[in-house]
Formats: structure tokens, C-alpha cells, sequence
């Protein structure tokens, strides 16, 4: 209950339901429970919620609703809390003589309930006590008080006020024994109560030592477990073989508790998945635009991104009313303001509005976040989605569905291909910075799906705007020495704001930005290694899987030389502007001192992958999609990764050199792509394989041909009578 009381409910809701499946109905009509809880947050909704799944709800009673905190500042590391203490003696005056009617007291915004009355009153009742208490490992907020406290066998030695249970009239007698201010530390009025042996022996005041009922986090995290059982989870004490009915993440252990929350009080299990996600939420009817609410999307180009234009492609083709989505774009990258201004041109008369912040307005990161918030509350927006353009959303109804899920801040699950990067932390170091959490690997790899409460959420998520309306609750991006990403979640969890993390769907992924070198011609074309899916996306053939059908056979122009569509005329394209670029092409003489030893026996006019920097990219190719190829064809060689000292681009023109000499190549087999087309960009030209007497001369861009380098495909460079044809050549495995 010590954080910063915020509340938030989203505006496109006309009406929020509360839903939960009760699991037993309530038995204990007479058992009275109680809370504090001045502000609806979002610790207070989960508390409410687990008690809804047990099934008591009728016996809760929220002392302080609508009232301001007069608790003390800021309790959750500093005293405080009389003001509980005093509410309670309220509630309690007229239950002050009731010697058999059971009281609950448990703070709320950081409490979880694990199991139904029944259950707890069962515990209690074994316990032999009047009033029992939780018990923590650490004495707070006086040190000095440890030694007072009687001696324990086992178990934790040290009194807890955040979860108490006894009769009425012993309670009242606790709480009224002595005068406390509002500001006075709860705990330490409890603590003197129990530590006082005479009122300790009269009120029969005990410890919950071996976490029967109530299991406190702070420090004994590595302590506790979750057990799926039944197909539905629960908690155990793996010190003292118990299993918690009621669970309180104390101090530090907030984060912690989160974590565990998100699996804890029927949240999710196995066998139904995420129960959770269905609830609280709200279904826009997509055949009547005029029910979406209005978002802005502000979409943050920091720094240099390949495949910048794909982005805004899912961008533009997510299905939500262009009518009920303003556009806010800060771009700080100059070499991409072509691109934006290229789709703000053609697409930003269809949003409700848009605003751009290009690289010479010199706004920084920090301060355009902030008037990407203030251009929301302006444009009156119900949602605030923020993407960086790392952020691809693959799933057209991303925008949608995270409306949908109706939460007050939500990111969609955004992963690096093939890699365990993702736009979320399960959990975090004292530091700051990552931990990885015991489920973080099975949600990255989607073996886990659900919607999972998180301390660190980053690149693209949604966020209710009366969060960022209210000055007490507004995303920070500026905290100290901290980065945006970094600053926004530490002032989240610094006010108890929840973030989840979605991945009930595929949403889509994250491009890796980091070897990004826009000095190059066309560095989207450099990516193949770091970006494979955007580049297999953007530069494979569309019918290259077609290839391994087993439906298809493959071409076979000439004897043992096959045929393949392996890359798409964008990429032949690219590649012959890279090499012009360049354009230091080879003299067409033996002498080449790229060579060891100096000497080309079959000269060409020609530019290494080398000197354009692309060789290490083009053996990835190789090894990625010719090699594949090769075994499909040629049945039981296998080397890989494929071996090749000689990759490059043979230009001809007739008045440069036209055409080759027969020749073998020096290689175990040869792929030879055309880059540009015959009878268009130039005439004549092809090859020809003179034992078969076999030409091939109808090559198509983006088509390789693979044949034998040695000994029997003995073949030569047919004559370029006009324009100027471009292939690539790799001798493989030499």
C-alpha cells in the first residue's frame, strides 16, 4: 500500500465491468476483511480481483476510498501508516465487544490473496491464536527493538504489519490501546503491542513464523516457487514446505511480486493460458469506424534504421480509421527525411492530422516525447502509441487489439528474429538494469502466451491518455543520468503504474540497428546477417521456397546446369548501383593485384565483394540460400558452410569487353546470377557450354544458374552487341 496513489481508466470505455470466475463461493459470511485503499490503482485492481476469484468480495471492506493519503509521504521505504491504524479503529468501534466474529486486515496495492476464506479461517484457527501477524526476516523500522523479541525455533522471528488476522474485539483492544498520529509508522505501533508481553499474553498474539497463511517477499524471494497443480498455480514456501494463502510483496519486493502476480489467483495456468487477458477488456465493433477512439501515433526516428520504408508500410496498412489516428513523426536522422517526407506526401492527408520534427528543428529525444504528449492532450486523443522505427508491427490489427486489452500502459511483444532480444525485461537488477526472469525465455519464444505485468517495457506501447493528463502519472522520459527507454520505466514503477507486455498474437518484431552504416550505398542491402527476415523480406525471390517443392522440378536449361529464382529484381538492382558506386572495374588484363600472386588467367571486367566491403554478407548468402540449392540438385555433396575465394560482378559492353573465352572455372561448382535483363538493358550475351553445345541466353534478373566448375561444363561468356549486361559470379568450394 506505499506507493504514490494514482487511478486511470480508459476514455473509450463507456462502462468498466468487473469480471472474474469465482472459484468457491464465500462460506464465512460473518469474516470481515479490510483494506486501505485511497486511489484505484492498478496494485489495488489485482488485490480486488484475486479476491473476486475466491469468492468474498461481499466481505471486503475499502476503508479511505475517495479520500486524500494521510498516511505520510512516501512509506514504502521510510515510516509511516498510522493512518491505516486509525481508519481501522473506525471500522472496528461497533464490532469492539464481538469476541467471535474473525477480522482480516492486509494492506492492498502490493497484496495478492491465494486461496478462500475457508481455508485461511482454518489456519487461523490451528494457530490457537487471538490475533495473529505476519512475520518478515527483517526488524522495521527499529533495529534495536530485535533483541526484545522473543526467541524462535524456526521461522521468521520479526513482526509484519501489512497482514493480520484475528477476533474482533482483541483487535479493536490492540488498535485502541494507545493514542498514534496519522503519520506515525504502523509498524512500530504493532511491534510495541506484540513486544509488550502483557498485552502479547492477554490478546493470545502470535507470529505466522513458518508463512501458514501469510507469506511477506521482502528478502526471501529465492524462497518461494510457483507450483502448477490442477492445471492452476500456486505458491509454496520451499523452507518451511507451506503454501501461502496470502502474499505480500513488502519493500523491495514489489517487482517480484508482479512477476508472480502474473500467474497467482487463477491469472494464468497451462491448460486455460491466460485467464487474465479476457478480462477487463473492451471489443470495438470494426464495422463502425465512428466507435474506435482517437490515438495519436508518434513515431520516433532517433537514430540511423535499416528498412525504414517497411516500417512505415505496417504503419499505413494497420487497420484502424485513418479518420481517428493523428500522426506526430520526430525524425533526428537527416539520410532518412527522404523517406518520411515520401510517405507524409502520399499517405498524411488520410490520418486526422499530422506533425512532423524534422533533423534541422535540433529538438531532442527527450523533449520531443514530451511534445508528442502535449500534441495528444491538444488533439483531445484517448490513446497515446508510441513506436520507434525499430518497431515493425507485422500484425495489421496491432493498434486494435492492444485497445482492445484496455490497460493503461501495454506494449505488444516485439522480438528480434532468432534472437532472445525483445522490447521487454522480466525483471531487473538492484541497479537498474536487466535480470533475466525465470519465464522470460518461454514468453520471448511464444511457448507461454498472455499478457505479462513487466518492470521495463520499451520502442512500442500504448499508453491511456489520462495518464498522461494527470501530472502525477504522466510518463517521464528525463530521470537523472537515465536514457528515454530507461527514464519511462523507472518513473512507471517508481508510481506503481503497471506495464504489460502482450503476446496473446504475433504482433511483429524488432530490426537490429546496430551495424547500420548508412555511408554505404543501399545499406539495407548490408543486412542480411543482422536483419535476415527484413532482408529475405525485401530482397529473396517470392518464389524461391517454391524451389523446394516437392512439387517442382527443377530447370535444367542444359545437361547438369540449373536454373533458380533466388533473388528479386530490387536486389539486382541495388547491387549493380552499389557497384557503379564504386566504380573501380578491373582493367580486363591477367594483371590483377587483388589476387594472389597478381595473375587472372580468364580476365573480366569486374569489381570484388571485397572492395565494396560485402564479401563476409555474400558468403552468408551462399551458406543461407545457394547452398540449399546445390544439395537439392546435386545429391550427396554437402560442405558447409560453402568455400569461395572469387565473388564478384562481371561487367560487359562492346566497346568494354563483350564476351569470354572458353574456360573452366576454378571451383567445384559455379552460381552465376543475372542482374539485369536481356533484351532490354542489353543485347546478345549469355552463356554457353560447349560440350552440350548448350547456350543459355533467355536469363531473367534475380535467376541463378548453378552448374560444375571442373572438368565437364567447359563454357564461354557469349558477345554483349549492345548496352551493358551485369551478373554476379561465385566459385564455390575451390
Amino acid at each position: 500500500m506505499r506507493e504514490m496513489k494514482v487511478g486511470c481508466c480508459l476514455l473509450w470505455c463507456l462502462f468498466l465491468t468487473y469480471h472474474v470466475v469465482s472459484e468457491t463461493p464465500a462460506s464465512t459470511d460473518d469474516v470481515l476483511v479490510f483494506t486501505v485503499a485511497t486511489n484505484e490503482t492498478d496494485g489495488y485492481k489485482r488485490y480486488r480481483r484475486s479476491i473476486g476469484v475466491y469468492g468474498f468480495l461481499d466481505n471486503l471492506n475499502v476503508l479511505g476510498v475517495g479520500e486524500p493519503w494521510q498516511g505520510g509521504e512516501n512509506i514504502k521505504t521510510s515510516v509511516g501508516g498510522g493512518y491505516k491504524v486509525n481508519l481501522l479503529a473506525e471500522a472496528l468501534k461497533k464490532y469492539q465487544n464481538d469476541e467471535e466474529r474473525i477480522v482480516i486486515f492486509t494492506d492492498s496495492y502490493d497484496v495478492i490473496f491465494l486461496g478462500g476464506l475457508d481455508n485461511i479461517i482454518d489456519k487461523f484457527k490451528s494457530s490457537n491464536a487471538r490475533v495473529l501477524f505476519s512475520a518478515e526476516g527483517s526488524c522495521w523500522p527499529d533495529r534495536s527493538l530485535a533483541s526484545k523479541y522473543p526467541l524462535v525455533a524456526r521461522g521468521k522471528r520479526f513482526l509484519n504489519s501489512g497482514g493480520f488476522i484475528g477476533y474482533a474485539s482483541d483487535v479493536y483492544a490492540i488498535l485502541t490501546h494507545a493514542p498514534i498520529e496519522n503519520k506515525d509508522d504502523d509498524q512500530l505501533f504493532y511491534t510495541k503491542v506484540y513486544l509488550d508481553q502483557e498485552l502479547r499474553e492477554r490478546h493470545q498474539i502470535k507470529l505466522d513464523h513458518r508463512s501458514e497463511i501469510f507469506q511477506n517477499l521482502y528478502g526471501v524471494v529465492a524462497d518461494v516457487e510457483l507450483k502448477f497443480e490442477g492445471g492452476k498455480a500456486s505458491l509454496v514456501n520451499t523452507v518451511y514446505k507451506t503454501e501461502p494463502l496470502i502474499l505480500h510483496g513488502n519493500g523491495y519486493s514489489k517487482l517480484s511480486l508482479n512477476s508472480l502476480g502474473n500467474y497467482l489467483a487463477n491469472a494464468w495456468n497451462p491448460e486455460e493460458g491466460c485467464v487474465m487477458c479476457w478480462e477487463d477488456t473492451v471489443e470495438i465493433d470494426k464495422s463502425v469506424p465512428d466507435t474506435f477512439p482517437v490515438l495519436v501515433i508518434a513515431i520516433f526516428i532517433e537514430n540511423p534504421t535499416p528498412f525504414l520504408e517497411e516500417f512505415f508500410v505496417a504503419i499505413r496498412e494497420q487497420i484502424y480509421p485513418k479518420s481517428k489516428l493523428h500522426l506526430f513523426i520526430h525524425n533526428n536522422v537527416p539520410y532518412h527525411q527522404d523517406t518520411v517526407d515520401k510517405f507524409v506526401k502520399h499517405f498524411g492527408k488520410k490520418y486526422r492530422s499530422n506533425k512532423q520534427i524534422v533533423p534541422s528543428d535540433a529538438i531532442s529525444e527527450v523533449d520531443a516525447r514530451n511534445l508528442a504528449m502535449d500534441y495528444c492532450v491538444l488533439m483531445e486523443c484517448s490513446g497515446y502509441f508510441s513506436i520507434d522505427s525499430i518497431s515493425h508491427l507485422d500484425n495489421e490489427f496491432t493498434l486494435k487489439l492492444l485497445v482492445d486489452q484496455n490497460r493503461g500502459i501495454v506494449a505488444p511483444l516485439l522480438v528480434r528474429p532468432y534472437k532472445m532480444w525483445s522490447n521487454f525485461w522480466g525483471a531487473i537488477m538492484d541497479d537498474g538494469f536487466y535480470a533475466r526472469s525465470f519465464d522470460y525465455v518461454e514468453i520471448v519464444k511464444n511457448e507461454r502466451r498472455g499478457l505479462w505485468n513487466v518492470p521495463f517495457i520499451s520502442n512500442c506501447y500504448l499508453i491511456n491518455a489520462t495518464l498522461i493528463r494527470n501530472k502525477e502519472t504522466r510518463p517521464s522520459y528525463s530521470e537523472g543520468e537515465l536514457d528515454a527507454d530507461m527514464a519511462f520505466a523507472y518513473a512507471n514503477r517508481e508510481r506503481s503504474i503497471f506495464m504489460y507486455v502482450s503476446n496473446r498474437l504475433d504482433f511483429g518484431h524488432l530490426v537490429n540497428a546496430d551495424s547500420y552504416d548508412i555511408t554505404m550505398t543501399y545499406p539495407d542491402l548490408y543486412q542480411i546477417i543482422d536483419n535476415k527476415l527484413d532482408w529475405e523480406r525485401k530482397y529473396i525471390h517470392q518464389n524461391y521456397s517454391k524451389n523446394f517443392s516437392p512439387k517442382e522440378t527443377p530447370t535444367q536449361p542444359c545437361p547438369d546446369v540449373y536454373w533458380f529464382p533466388i533473388v528479386n529484381e530490387k536486389f539486382t538492382k541495388e547491387l549493380v548501383a552499389v557497384m557503379e558506386a564504386f566504380g573501380k572495374w578491373s582493367d580486363g588484363s591477367n594483371h590483377d593485384s587483388r589476387l594472389t600472386g597478381g595473375y587472372e588467367n580468364v580476365p573480366t571486367r569486374d569489381i570484388h565483394m571485397t572492395q565494396v566491403h560485402y564479401e563476409s554478407q555474400w558468403l552468408y548468402f551462399l551458406k543461407e540460400y545457394a547452398r540449399p540449392l546445390q544439395e537439392l540438385v546435386f545429391t550427396g555433396y554437402y560442405h558447409d558452410p560453402p568455400r569461395a575465394l572469387m565473388n564478384f560482378v562481371v561487367r560487359y559492353r562492346p566497346d568494354e569487353q563483350p564476351l569470354l573465352k572458353p574456360h573452366h572455372d576454378s571451383s567445384t561448382y559455379t552460381i552465376n546470377i543475372a542482374l539485369n535483363r536481356a533484351g532490354v538493358d542489353y543485347e546478345g550475351g549469355g552463356c554457353r557450354f560447349i560440350r552440350y553445345n548448350c547456350s543459355v541466353t533467355d536469363t531473367k534478373p534475380g535467376w541463378m544458374l548453378l552448374h560444375p566448375g571442373r572438368l565437364t561444363h567447359y563454357h564461354e561468356g557469349l558477345r554483349v552487341t549492345n548496352g551493358t549486361r551485369y551478373i554476379m559470379i561465385s566459385f564455390v568450394d575451390p
